[in-house]
């Protein structure tokens, strides 16, 4: 079973306790955007074998968003940081990095 650590209440809450949200660090388009930007950012997802950057909620704790990175494949979790963070923490990328040398995703490295 997937358990992620919720930065905002400490808890190391189960997925049962969780709300999935889809990919993490997304640029969001806005009203002045073209048709085909604005259909990227509403269905186009990285879908990676591999480390993924995803949102979360605490829907059965404190309720608020935060983001995990973690394998979609493996299950492990490098970390969890809160969800108005701009990019990844760089501890949690060094533990990418450590657990899969040569890792890269998108312009985060």
């Amino acid at each position: 079973m997937l358990t992620l650590h919720c930065p905002y209440c400490g808890v190391d809450a189960d997925e049962t306790d969780l709300h999935a949200g889809g990919e993490a660090h997304l640029k969001r388009e806005g009203p002045g955007a073209s048709d085909v930007d604005f259909e990227d950012y509403l269905f186009m997802r990285e879908n990676p074998k591999g480390v993924y950057f995803e949102r979360w909620r605490h829907a059965y704790g404190c309720g608020k968003w935060f983001l995990a990175a973690r394998c979609t494949n493996t299950l492990q979790v490098f970390g969890t940081y809160p969800a108005q963070t701009p990019e990844p923490p760089q501890e949690i990328k060094d533990k990418i990095s450590a657990a899969r040398p040569g890792w890269s995703w998108g312009n985060l490295t």
